[in-house]
């Protein structure tokens, strides 16, 4: 399906089920179609999954409107208000957390029930009273180092059936890293932890445990800010838990949207 923001862009996302809505939101590069188990699960266990693919990624359009992550937020926004979506829940993995974060930071927690970040750190630049941010990011190397490649993002190989149904997508609509540079930049700027310190909502932190770009002691420190705050690691996957160990995330993730 299709959908066109106020800037007029052309966003491409799913919609499926019925009952209490989740959303959910890709990684910086990635494509919707990842969370294929998470979707199946979700929707045996009753939701209705909305998923959605960025500006600049999968199968949403690519252009150099909008280059910073409020104005993703804002996309979630006028998504959630087009479908009419009702005490949702927001499902992040990387830069889809971040955009969460935007979101809460500028309209709150009112129709929001439930997070999930998935192995994004709320901090990107690492300091000495945060030393918990990507990789090797810091002020001193901050631009010249977002422009190296990130290198691998997982730990294990994400399923086949998943690799299967995403790797024609990817071929299909390329991920432009030069295009969306400024977009990184803005994203990597932020820091989060004061909007996860007054948190009106559950949130869980799930981190990999052998994440190539996070230290997964991130989710327990980043949980203790949050006045609801839950932190779950999980072993021997990389950044891209849900499609690495996808089981094991399936078990978290239904648990927590159980309690």
């Amino acid at each position: 399906m299709k959908f066109i923001t106020k800037d007029r862009v052309s966003l491409d996302y799913t919609d499926q089920g019925t009952g209490q809505p989740v959303v959910i939101l890709t990684g910086l590069g990635g494509v919707k179609e990842i969370w294929r188990q998470q979707i199946s699960a979700l929707l045996a266990a009753g939701y209705r999954v909305v998923n959605l693919d960025c500006r600049n990624q999968g199968q949403s359009e690519h252009t150099a409107k909008g280059l910073r992550i409020s104005r993703h937020a804002q996309d979630l926004a006028e998504l959630i208000a087009a479908l009419k979506l009702e005490q949702v829940i927001l499902v992040g993995n990387s830069m889809g957390a971040a955009t969460i974060f935007a979101y809460v930071s500028l309209y709150g927690t009112q129709n929001i029930t439930k997070i999930i970040d998935v192995d994004q750190s709320p901090q990107m630049i690492n300091t000495v009273e945060w030393p918990y941010g990507f990789k090797q990011l810091a002020w001193d190397n901050f631009y010249t180092y977002l422009q190296l490649p990130m290198g691998r993002s997982t730990f294990k190989h994400i399923d086949d059936e998943t690799y299967k149904q995403i790797r024609p997508i990817q071929q299909a609509y390329p991920y432009d890293a030069e295009l969306n540079l400024p977009f990184l930049v803005d994203h990597a700027m932020q820091n989060w932890r004061d909007v996860i310190a007054v948190l009106q909502c559950p949130i869980l932190f799930v981190a990999g445990g052998e994440s190539p770009y996070f230290d997964s002691k991130f989710a327990s420190t980043a949980a203790a800010l949050a006045p609801f705050g839950q932190a779950k690691v999980i072993a021997d996957s990389g950044h891209i838990v849900m499609a690495e160990q996808s089981g094991a995330f399936n078990q978290v993730l239904l648990a927590f949207l159980a309690q």
